[in-house]
């Protein structure tokens, strides 16, 4: 098949986007699919090599079969994209608009988790009523957070509710007119990667070690700064849990094709869940694909299982009538 691989966007992602793309274009050939790679300038335009794209309507796009959108952040992974291919009527990779924005939106999210039921950490939005009052009675640190954008940026950890709260508070408000609170959370850093449409496989679940005062954005990327294993050194049950509830959390978000689901294992048996990325880092090393690979699916079959995902999801969507 011939797939639309999009990578790098507007949003502060972009450079892992575009490593993203790269490694998920070469992943498509090697398991014999004919890559297109699309490019999307800081400033939102379409290019396939020199050549600018244009956009129509129902018209698909470059004579694709399918689009794999390895866009991380807003622009991309935030529904606006996916829109924008469902608007072209092209089979695409990974969780359609609704359960995009609101996998991106972190006070949606949780809120949402919290209706269900699902084990989370305690939290608060920036203006909600007694939201200060709130914050005291979380207890220290707390990590103050935009909430609708990823890969830890614009995230502070907070160890007093005086000038320093208030300045979080100003730092994620230079991304984001919505701030979350949450409270912090002691244990072990675990995440699992899910595969499928209405009936999601899960990995093995992984243990992030960072190699830093905590998991931001540079511990994230930079070689070196951080450590996945394989499996967690925790007890069978809670690995087992873990699964159950990402598979849980990917449901009830309404995601399909992939995702990867974080989680805080604590000391006394907790299993809580923290995020459900819908387009997590897509490289060959990156965790998502890691964990998959550790779980014994080698990256080219990921690449290909990923796009005959959308292709039937794509076609199930088109059985309804409007």
């Amino acid at each position: 098949m011939r797939v639309a691989v999009l990578s790098g966007g507007r949003s502060s992602e972009r450079e892992v986007s575009l490593r993203s793309g790269e490694a998920v274009a070469r992943g498509l050939e090697e398991a014999g699919h004919e890559a297109l790679r699309v490019t999307i300038s800081a400033d939102g335009g379409w290019h396939c090599g020199a050549e600018p794209v244009a956009l129509t309507s129902g018209g698909g796009l470059l004579t694709a079969d399918a689009a794999f959108p390895a866009l991380h952040g807003p622009f991309g992974e935030d529904g606006s994209v996916q829109g924008l291919l469902e608007w072209l009527d092209l089979p695409y990779v990974g969780s359609d608009v609704l359960s995009s924005a609101i996998c991106m939106d972190k006070l949606t999210l949780k809120r949402l988790f919290a209706q269900a039921g699902l084990p989370q950490v305690e939290f608060v939005a920036v203006g909600e009523p007694d939201w200060r009052s709130r914050c005291a009675a979380m207890g220290l640190p707390l990590w103050v957070k935009p909430s609708r954008l990823g890969s830890s940026v614009g995230i502070s950890r907070v160890e007093s509710l005086d000038q320093a709260l208030e300045e979080a508070v100003e730092l994620a408000l230079r991304h984001d007119p919505r701030v979350i609170v949450e409270a912090s959370a002691r244990g072990r850093e675990v995440e699992c990667s899910l595969l499928g449409n209405e009936e999601p496989e899960a990995s093995r679940p992984g243990e992030v070690i960072a190699h830093g005062d905590w998991y931001d954005y540079e511990t994230k990327y930079r070689e070196g700064g951080m450590e996945l294993v394989v499996p967690p050194s925790i007890p069978e049950e809670q690995s087992d849990r873990v699964r159950e509830l990402a598979r849980e959390a990917f449901a009830l978000a309404g995601c399909s094709g992939l995702a990867r689901c974080d989680f805080f294992v604590q000391a006394d048996g907790a299993v809580l869940v923290n995020d459900v990325n819908t387009m997590p880092g897509s490289t060959e090393t990156s965790v998502y694909a890691a964990l998959w690979e550790a779980s014994g699916i080698p990256y080219p079959e990921l690449c290909d299982r990923l796009v005959q995902l959308a292709l039937e999801r794509h076609a199930s969507a088109r059985s309804y009538e409007f």
